[in-house]
């Protein structure tokens, strides 16, 4: 029996890339299926028939999303009509947790099969969640071992996947080559800035992170800086800060998108955490972690996150290979003076390059490819594929 009716919905633009590379995979073995629920451009193009603007559930922070709670209720319920109107043979939730879960739930209680992808930070904290997860999920599928060995100690379905940007990102890269395409300098450092996609995250840390880049260029003549913007919107706001850095004058280029490209280009990368931190391992680039947030989501996050750690090299290798400075730490003399440790000792940023590329060949295992069989198995009522984790994943307990 091929599957005729998938719904899904993805929350961000890295949950439409996941979500197009789903659908993709799904098309390719069952041609006839349809495709429905919340895309973006990638996941649109791709056939899926999107209810809501994929922005629709890109809110970030506790304080924030309480904003915007009634709203998103409205765009819950009208899904929730929507998918049992239409009576798919699943509803797979693309990240967005907060908004997914909730959906997938009420979708199960009402008897249809459900899975989520990516999981949420659960192991670093509200760990009661996980009794909420079972609840919601017939099955979650993870992008990394540390994760599926959490569900698996507490009894939620699992299917351990690979990372798809793993498998997207070659296992070998060219410096001197994404220069040339970007139009930089051959020569001399050159440090890739990444405040982040979000308009949040360029006012909390935006001006601090161009402060650090104009002191390090300041002291040093061979610097160049590199600034991918993530959409128009985050350019103008860029083109604003940098404005007022009479000393960056000459010394940045802006790109709009080319994240990948701009860190492969790159010596160093400072960065904001989440998937850009994944990125840049994937890129096999050293980097600096640097993070704020609303001082009331901070406040918040303090007391109930439980992990050392809060980005993804550091918790895929359960080490600090990667410096992470937060909230108050993250400061322009604090980022500032990392970075030019960083730049000194070339056999640190080469020993880390080499462990990144080792990092990602163990992610890269065609995450499409295992999410699709994870999801067929489901759907016939078969055992999940036997991919919880490669060797050594499970030894990893993660505080709970």
């Amino acid at each position: 029996m091929g599957m005729q009716r998938i719904y899904v919905v993805a929350g961000e633009l890295s949950g439409d890339i996941l979500g197009a590379g789903l659908v993709r995979e799904f098309k390719a073995r069952h041609p006839e299926a349809e495709f429905r629920g919340i895309g973006g451009p990638r996941m649109i193009a791709e056939g899926v028939d999107s209810r809501f603007p994929l922005e629709t559930l890109s809110v970030m922070g506790l304080v924030e999303v309480l904003k915007h709670l009634p709203r998103l209720v409205g765009v819950r319920r009208t899904l929730r009509r929507d998918a049992l109107d239409w009576q798919p043979d699943i509803m797979i939730g693309i990240d967005a947790p907060d908004f997914n879960l909730g959906l997938e739930r009420q979708l199960r209680e009402a008897g249809l099969t459900t899975a989520h992808y990516v999981s949420p930070s659960v192991w670093a904290w509200r760990q009661g969640r996980v009794k909420g997860i079972a609840r919601a999920v017939d099955a979650m599928l993870t992008f990394l071992p540390f994760e599926a060995a959490f569900y698996a100690r507490h009894r939620v379905p699992v299917a351990y996947v690979g990372h798809p940007l793993a498998d997207e990102l070659p296992l070998t890269n060219d410096r001197a080559a994404a220069r040339e395409a970007l139009g930089l300098p051959a020569h001399g450092t050159l440090l890739a800035v990444l405040p982040g996609s979000r308009s949040n995250e360029i006012r909390f840390l935006g001006a601090t992170f161009l402060e650090a880049a104009e002191r390090l260029c300041t002291e040093r003549p061979e610097l160049n800086v590199v600034i991918p913007a993530a959409t128009a919107a985050r350019r103008e706001e860029l083109e604003a800060l940098l404005a007022e850095r009479e000393a960056l004058s000459g010394r940045v280029t802006l790109v709009e998108g080319r994240s990948r490209e701009a860190m492969v280009a790159s010596d160093l990368v400072l960065l904001t955490s989440g998937t850009a931190a994944l990125e840049a391992m994937l890129c096999h680039r050293a980097m600096l972690v640097a993070y704020r947030m609303a001082p009331m989501t901070h406040f918040l996050a303090k007391r109930l996150v439980k992990t050392e750690w809060i980005s993804l090299p550091n918790l895929i290798a359960r080490e600090t290979l990667v410096p992470e400075l937060i909230q108050d730490a993250a400061s322009a003399d604090a980022i500032a003076a990392r970075l030019a440790e960083f730049l000194d000792d070339d056999e640190a940023r080469a020993a880390l390059e080499e462990r990144f590329a080792a990092m990602h060949a163990e992610l890269r295992r065609g995450a499409s490819r295992r999410a699709c069989d994870a999801i067929e198995a489901l759907v016939e009522g078969r055992a999940l594929p036997a991919s919880v984790a490669p060797e050594g994943a499970l030894r990893e307990e993660t505080g709970s």
